[in-house]
């Protein structure tokens, strides 16, 4: 098969008909007849999957694979990577904010290139100055902590070849953060600026957000451990010098010195950066704990429009 273009469905009842229609005149357009659409159900609560259904029955080229739960974005689109059989997989939001007709642009990047990866970056990030600025302090953080060069601003919308994701889908994480797996897979990848759309309201609340961002760092990135680790060392430094500077006092001068408020603050302080220390600890070993589970990262329930589910 030429071409595969994956996309999930969470809330998305109302785009499915029309990015059925534009994502199938794109790839006819790029492969013929020689293509697939698969849709992953990430347990949508909305009435997506009917109508997912509706069109397996009306067009022979629709797949649908039903997730027995929602088990999460990153998840569900790995999950449609691994069902998907074509040469070249084109990976896109349902929700209409990506144009299914960016896959043109792609492909000829991909053919004049000579890459296995052609991904959109946004023009300009969506949001307000807050999200911009927040934004942008994420990528340089989270960059400079995990020490991989995670592209800015980029969008799900990507043309993969069939060797590259065989590639990426040799990662088993549990917790796992795609755009990060993204980037570590390798292999040559070439962006195309492109402009998203909003057409829905973000699923992402702030708490979600937050999840992500200590998900990620977690995930990729020990220095978290060791600065615990060069923090304390600091701290028992200047309590080290501060002891001394006591007995000089105590000792020498003979003056004694009122401490009760610093005494509090230091308690106070140190009480605080410990528990904190305990609870960035705690986030590695509860990785370490859902990683020794082995449980699956999603579980189907079943495929629709496929009589078989192997390459």
């Amino acid at each position: 098969m030429k071409l595969s273009i994956v996309a999930t469905l969470y809330q998305s009842s109302p785009y499915v008909h029309e990015f059925h229609t534009r994502a199938g005149e794109a790839a006819r357009a790029f492969a013929g007849d020689d293509y697939e659409i698969v849709l992953v159900n990430d347990g949508s609560p909305d009435n997506s999957l009917e109508i997912a259904l509706e069109l397996t029955r009306s067009d022979p080229h629709v797949v649908v694979i039903d997730l027995s739960r929602n088990f999460g974005h990153h998840k569900a689109m790995m999950a449609g990577l691994a069902h998907a059989q074509g040469e070249r997989i084109f990976l896109i939001d349902s929700d209409l904010e990506e144009e299914p007709e960016w896959l043109a642009d792609f492909a000829a990047i991909m053919s004049s290139e000579s890459a296995d990866v052609v991904y959109g970056v946004q023009q300009s990030r969506k949001g307000g100055l807050i999200e911009r600025w927040s934004g942008e302090v994420y990528y340089r953080l989270f960059n400079y902590l995990a020490n991989i060069d995670h592209p800015r601003n980029i969008v799900t919308a990507r043309l993969m070849t069939r060797r590259y994701v065989d590639a990426l889908l040799q990662f088993r994480e549990r917790e796992m953060v795609i755009s990060c797996l993204w980037v570590i897979t390798g292999f040559k990848q070439c962006s195309l600026r492109v402009k998203k759309h909003s057409s829905s309201a973000t699923t992402y609340s702030l708490s979600r957000k937050i999840g992500h961002v200590t998900n990620s760092i977690t995930s990729f990135s020990e220095v978290p451990l060791r600065l615990i680790f060069y923090i304390g060392l600091v701290i028992f430094t200047v309590a080290l010098i501060y002891a001394t500077y006591l007995i000089f006092h105590k000792l020498v001068l003979a003056t004694p010195l009122d401490g009760w408020t610093s005494v509090m603050v230091s308690i106070w302080l140190l009480g605080g950066m410990i528990i904190s220390f305990v609870g960035i600890i705690g986030i590695y070993l509860a990785k370490i704990f859902a990683e020794t589970k082995q449980r699956p990262s999603t579980i189907i329930r079943e495929i629709h429009g496929r009589t078989s589910s192997t390459r």
